[in-house]
């Protein structure tokens, strides 16, 4: 049944790929151009995703376990996170996507964040993190302090979404997007030659979302979507030999990787390209910083900021808020600071004045 993890992972990375769906866009460009272009869906994938979680589960189908709260290491690893993804130029699904692009510089940011990840997790520093998640308070979901059953928070979240939604779509009614010539006819110029809205994008994933907890469930393992711990076991495999890490979830990264680079070959947007130095660098340093802080929150973009506020717990919203301040000061610092140094030293070209 982990076979189902490879194909859900290549329907994953075909969609993302074509949508350019990344989240670290999405939270900076809510800062950096007051633009909820991706938020506003990517809150849609959540919405669509609590809505079938909690349907599945009354009905018996999944039994999905919060994450219990540890907010030192949540936050902390939140805040780290965020930086990281604007060092890396992207979320761990938004660089697993780009690496088969064909961005050496993802490949970097890949290769590195998974590596940590692993030391975090099960390696060297696998008892740290195991200490710093251990120091838990109080309830781990917002339905459970309220003592409410999950659909009063699902159904709140769902109408708020659904009214960002319409003022959403209001908003950009009028925007016209420049299409270029068709070199297919029929569905595959749907699925190849133009790009996917952010609302495809939002859709498809909250759905993707909800399968995976169906599947994962059928092949044994109780979770949905996650990046982080399946790409730290895929790296501990290779240097362990342990079989008994390749499961669902591992399938579901590599899936990835397969669906995202058959979209970039069908779209004709593969090619490989080789950064300078400085970003290479900073790639490396981006999926270090990357691998540590998602395994001490618990999660990334997508196991904690889609999976876990789905659920309502509070690792997972908290880190949504602990993962956009991160990028928000990131953003500030690499992006805004240098732009407003580079105006402020700039000298103003000179008046001539009229000889007479």
């Amino acid at each position: 049944m982990i076979i189902t993890g490879l194909l859900l992972g290549a329907a994953l990375g075909y969609v993302l790929q074509r949508s350019r769906f990344c989240v670290t866009g999405a939270f900076r460009d809510l800062y950096l151009a007051r633009s909820t272009r991706y938020f506003t869906p990517f809150l849609l994938a959540i919405a669509i995703q609590a809505v079938g979680v909690a349907a599945l589960t009354g009905i018996g189908v999944i039994a999905p376990e919060p994450a219990s709260f540890a907010p030192l290491a949540v936050i902390g690893g939140g805040l780290l996170f965020g930086v990281g993804i604007v060092l890396a130029g992207g979320c761990a699904t938004g660089t697993y996507y780009r690496a088969a692009e064909g961005l050496v510089g993802s490949w970097i940011a890949l290769i590195f964040y998974a590596l940590f990840a692993a030391v975090m997790k099960y390696g060297p520093l696998g008892g740290f993190t195991e200490a710093a998640r251990s120091r838990t308070v109080g309830d781990a979901t917002v339905h459970e302090t309220l003592g409410v059953s999950v659909w009063v928070p699902t159904v709140v979240f769902a109408g708020i979404v659904g009214a960002l939604v319409v003022r959403e779509l209001r908003r950009s009614s009028g925007r016209k997007v420049a299409a270029l010539p068709p070199r297919r006819t029929g569905l595959g110029h749907y699925l190849a030659d133009i790009p996917w809205s952010p609302w495809v994008g939002g859709v498809l994933l909250g759905l993707i979302a909800i399968a995976a907890w169906v599947l994962s469930t059928a092949a044994g393992r109780n979770g949905g979507l996650g990046i982080t711990t399946p790409s730290a076991k895929a790296v501990t495999f290779l240097t362990t030999g342990d079989a008994t890490l390749v499961d669902w979830s591992v399938m579901l990264v590599l899936g990835i990787l397969v669906g995202s680079f058959a979209a970039a070959k069908l779209s004709g947007e593969f090619r490989w390209r080789t950064p300078d130095s400085a970003t290479i660098l900073r790639s490396a340093g981006g999926g270090v910083v990357m691998g540590i802080g998602a395994a001490l929150a618990g999660g990334c973009t997508i196991g904690n900021s889609l999976v876990e506020t789905s659920l309502f717990s509070y690792q997972g919203w908290v880190s949504l808020v602990a993962i956009m301040a991160g990028t928000w000061a990131a953003a500030w610092f690499l992006l805004v600071r240098p732009q407003r140094a580079a105006r402020g030293t700039a000298r103003p070209a000179p008046v001539l004045s009229p000889v007479a």
